[in-house]
């Protein structure tokens, strides 16, 4: 007898699940399950909601993080900018990094990156090479010229080319849109724009 009722007993408990699962559960307060839910508006969301959601521009992503000007600016509303943000592998293939300078090589010698001094050069040589992308209009007409946030190199364009659209000077190719929010666009590139001084 005590062998059967053994036996039994993970049936029973068996059945006893199966029966509950069975049952539809309501959630104790639908209201409040409700309001933690984050509501994202797209008058809200902004290019530094976006930037680092592409796993393709991540490196141009954080270094936008890493200058503090820029990342108020990415989040601010008060300018529409298109960020050109060239893909990870296009940075890579640099051949010194965006922070690096030949000519702080040439004034100060190999140790042009130590201390403090060296600190605020590669900082100043980041921000150059970041605001070298991001671009005074959005939207940002065909053949429109346009000047870059740093002021510096010049005006630049896009125009279709063979099918594609292409910054000028330098024929980058746009890979794609990546987003459209409330203080500009984010658009991909395959390359680097010349953000020599």
């Amino acid at each position: 007898m005590y062998h059967i009722l053994r036996s039994s007993i993970p049936l029973l408990s068996l059945f006893s699940l199966s029966a509950l699962a069975s049952t539809p559960q309501k959630p104790l307060n639908m209201a409040s399950a409700e309001s933690q839910q984050p509501t994202l508006q797209s008058s809200s969301v902004t290019l530094s909601d976006v930037l680092p959601r592409s796993q393709a521009i991540g490196i141009f992503s954080s270094f936008c993080n890493d200058v503090p000007a820029v990342s108020s600016l990415l989040s601010s509303s008060s300018k529409n900018l298109t960020v050109l943000a060239p893909q990870d592998s296009a940075i890579k293939k640099l051949p010194r990094k965006p922070w690096e300078d030949p000519a702080d090589y040439e004034k100060v010698g190999m140790d042009a990156y130590e201390g403090q001094a060296g600190v605020d050069r590669a900082q100043d040589n980041l921000r150059r090479f970041v605001e070298a992308h991001l671009v005074t209009s959005s939207p940002w007409p065909e053949g429109v010229k346009a000047k870059r946030i740093s002021g510096e190199g010049g005006d630049i364009w896009w125009e279709m080319k063979e099918g594609k659209q292409v910054i000028q000077p330098g024929n980058i190719e746009v890979v794609q849109i990546a987003d459209k929010v409330s203080n500009g666009e984010v658009w991909v590139v395959s390359g680097v724009l010349n953000y020599a001084r």
